[in-house]
């Protein structure tokens, strides 16, 4: 499946759009609101992970419906190390699904769901993560080694350090 095609700016009011990430891996994950408990710990693993993730060759793209001042405090506050897009009209949120009713405390409302999405260098969504961990989501991504098949979809080849999805021998 093709991934919804998107424009959002960043903490540092940069313009991204998935057509510029042509060619590579995109982890995108969406979360729910800058600098909450659960939020936080995601982004810190995507943090800690980065480098990781990187040396793969893909790139780490965070969204929620937060605006570019708040994401640039929470990017400042962790030093987040990758790009949180703003969705402030939640069009991308909605494109990708990530919007529905969720449950907390008794009680049932909208609003953003913890989903991650990995796009592949030809632009499609490789795997759908509908329900993630904040603490090890990450790591959880890199060491998957069941999604090697559904990666290979592509004929992109990237070096790896240890299996992943990314890892296309």
């Amino acid at each position: 499946m093709k991934a919804p095609d998107f424009t959002l700016q960043d903490q540092f009011d940069k313009t991204h759009a998935l057509a510029d990430y042509a060619g590579k891996y995109v982890v995108l994950y969406f979360y729910p609101k800058d600098d909450t408990p659960g939020c936080t710990k995601e982004a810190c693993s995507f943090r800690d992970e980065f480098k990781e993730i990187e040396k793969t060759g893909a790139a780490v793209l965070g969204v929620s419906k937060d605006s570019v001042k708040s994401h640039a405090k929470f990017a400042e506050k962790y030093n987040l190390n990758f790009p949180l897009l703003a969705d402030t009209d939640m069009s991308v949120i909605k494109a990708y699904d990530a919007w529905g009713l969720k449950k907390f405390i008794g009680r049932e409302f909208e609003g953003t769901l913890r989903k991650t999405f990995i796009i592949s260098p030809d632009g499609e969504i490789a795997k759908e993560y509908p329900k993630v961990t904040p603490k090890d989501h990450a790591v959880q991504i890199l060491q998957d080694p069941a999604e090697l098949q559904k990666a290979g979809r592509s004929n992109q080849s990237l070096a790896c350090l240890r299996p992943s999805i990314f890892c296309l021998r």
